[in-house]
């Protein structure tokens, strides 16, 4: 019975999703799935993210926590629209509530919706909520054998960022032993090495998630 349940919720989970992206496809909207532990610098690759992409589309972001609104103060510190969502305790962000937030943004002037998932290795990867790509954070200081450990959220996700870089001297991590693992089971993952503190690596995942958004523009 629990199984069946699971399947249920899933099911009309991708509906859901599948809806919502004819929505962003109609209005022309690039959606990006962050996701990654509590402290992985989720929040902080965002800030840059949006400094480095504003300068040609307009960037909305939907900040998921399960409490509190620290990281979308931030974000609207930078004048940028952002809506908190709180999950009350839920460990992942579901399409449905994604849909139900559309509605506070100016979807007429919105090119990219960034989207910050529940801190969470495990849940957020199970859902999808519509969106374009998913970018998954792994910091430094987490440790390496966090694929092997959680592969669903690696296997699933366009691009994996290897974030506080600038650490590697200090952990035990093999960072290339990582991107190998992570690409055995997703060939297609590209993997970028970034400080958000130094900007290392910013400017090629930048350039690259341009290159998706700007894909997506000439399709339609």
């Amino acid at each position: 019975m629990e199984i069946k349940v699971v399947r249920q919720i899933l099911e009309w989970n991708e509906d859901c999703s599948r809806e919502i992206k004819e929505l962003l496809k109609k209005k022309s909207i690039f959606m990006i799935n962050v996701m990654g532990s509590p402290g992985a610098g989720k929040t902080s690759l965002i800030v840059e993210m949006i400094k480095r992409l504003s300068s040609e589309f307009t960037v909305a972001v939907i900040e998921g926590d399960i409490a509190g609104q620290i990281d979308a103060k931030k974000i609207d510190a930078l004048g940028i629209p952002v809506v908190q969502l709180n999950t009350d305790g839920a460990c992942h962000i579901e399409a449905m509530s994604i849909s139900h937030i559309l509605q506070y943004f100016d979807l007429d002037k919105t090119d990219v919706l960034i989207v910050e998932n529940i801190g969470n290795l495990v849940c957020p990867a199970e859902f999808n909520i519509g969106e374009d790509i998913r970018v998954a954070i792994l910091s430094i200081p987490e440790g390496d054998d966090k694929v092997e450990k959680y592969p669903l959220m690696f296997a699933t996700s366009e691009a994996l960022v290897l974030n506080k870089y600038d650490m590697l001297d200090y952990f035990d991590f093999d960072d290339k032993r990582v991107e190998r693992i992570a690409k055995d089971m997703n060939p297609k993952l590209q993997v970028f090495r970034v400080s958000t503190r130094t900007s290392v690596g910013m400017e090629e995942l930048i350039n690259w998630m341009k290159l998706k958004i700007n894909s997506k523009e000439e399709v339609l």
